[in-house]
């Protein structure tokens, strides 16, 4: 899954430095399922406080799986929408994404991200996903 890069971004990219505020705007296009997954789990981290907000519900389609994998698969995309939203990001399976507040991620972070974390979230049904 590729991003939708308009010719301004990509003359921009050719010249030297991509604007980071156009590139995520290229993300959030390109990228909407994904793009709406996190920025509802930053939401909803903001709202209801706690040391993160999660996403177990799996993806549509395997259109909107596909966009999940791409922005948290690539670096620049996570680092950029960390960096956006204020949030670290972590992954686990083809469809569980949390958000930390980026000041307090610590220990929370630690277990999510764990290898016991991405064992004891493993399952059956989610081998193939």
């Amino acid at each position: 899954m590729s991003l939708d890069v308009s010719p301004a971004l990509l003359e921009q990219a050719e010249r030297g430095e991509v604007d980071e505020a156009a590139f995520v705007d290229c993300v959030r296009t390109s990228l909407p399922y994904a793009w709406e997954t996190i920025s509802s789990l930053v939401d909803r981290l903001r709202t209801d406080g706690g040391d993160f907000a999660d996403n177990r519900t799996p993806p549509p389609d395997e259109r909107a799986r596909g966009q999940l994998l791409r922005a948290l698969a690539s670096d620049a995309i996570r680092a950029a929408l960390q960096r956006h939203f204020g949030v670290r990001l972590a992954f686990q399976n083809c469809h569980r994404v949390a958000v930390f507040d980026e000041a307090a991620a610590g220990p929370a972070h630690a277990r999510f991200t764990s290898l016991r974390g991405q064992v004891l979230n493993q399952s059956p049904d989610l081998r193939d996903c």
